[in-house]
């Protein structure tokens, strides 16, 4: 048995619980509390066993589960940045890239460069795999927002214009999956729960 290798992996397996620690804006769709960033990779993983027949492309669904899993990883030393702040996501990229070199480093060499070659390909939206990832990414807090009266957007100040701008990639990894979401957001702003900003959601 190579225990160094073991080691390794069990350091990095305490060191990821700290995901559990990192608090999101968006709201439990209880509206109890806000969720952490391990919740919401587990909820992705889920939706990418559930939801992959909507994808744009075909896609291996395990791939996209795992890099659901790994993406906000970097957030144990980064921090969560709010999707709609755009001051903190200026070095956004930055404080991640270091993060994914630190947090992967600490695994065994092969395992921590599979598991940094996912992170890439997430952040660069390059596969189908990746599009489809950061869909649901991008699907799950919008879904979230609308089941709890649009809790968060209220409380940050978010427009249903913004709503739509920021997540308008949905549509590269599943157009069905963006129709959904402006028939929700438009829902939304029927209903009072966001406002509709500058210009009417669309």
């Amino acid at each position: 048995m190579d225990h160094d290798r073991l080691e390794r992996q069990i350091d990095f397996l305490l060191e990821i619980d700290g995901l559990k620690e990192v608090v999101r804006r968006t709201y439990l769709v209880s509206g109890r509390r806000r969720e952490n960033s391990a919740e919401h990779s587990w909820h992705l993983a889920i939706a990418a066993m559930l939801l992959a027949e909507h994808a744009a492309e075909p896609v291996d669904v395990a791939r996209v589960a795992a890099m659901v899993l790994v993406h906000d990883v970097v957030e144990i030393d980064a921090g969560d940045t709010f999707v709609y702040d755009t001051e903190a996501s200026a070095g956004k990229a930055d404080r991640e890239r270091a993060a994914a070199g630190r947090l992967f480093g600490l695994l065994p060499a092969d395992q921590g460069s599979t598991l940094r070659a996912l992170w890439d390909e997430f952040e660069a939206r390059s596969t189908p795999e990746a599009r489809f990832a950061q869909a649901l990414d991008r699907l799950l807090p919008v879904l979230h927002n609308i089941h709890t009266a649009g809790r968060a957007w209220r409380e940050n100040g978010i427009t249903a214009d913004r709503v739509l701008e920021r997540n308008g990639h949905i549509a590269e990894g599943s157009p069905i999956l963006w129709q959904a979401v402006r028939r929700l957001v438009e829902r939304a702003v029927s209903r009072g729960e966001v406002e509709p900003g500058s210009g009417e959601a669309r």
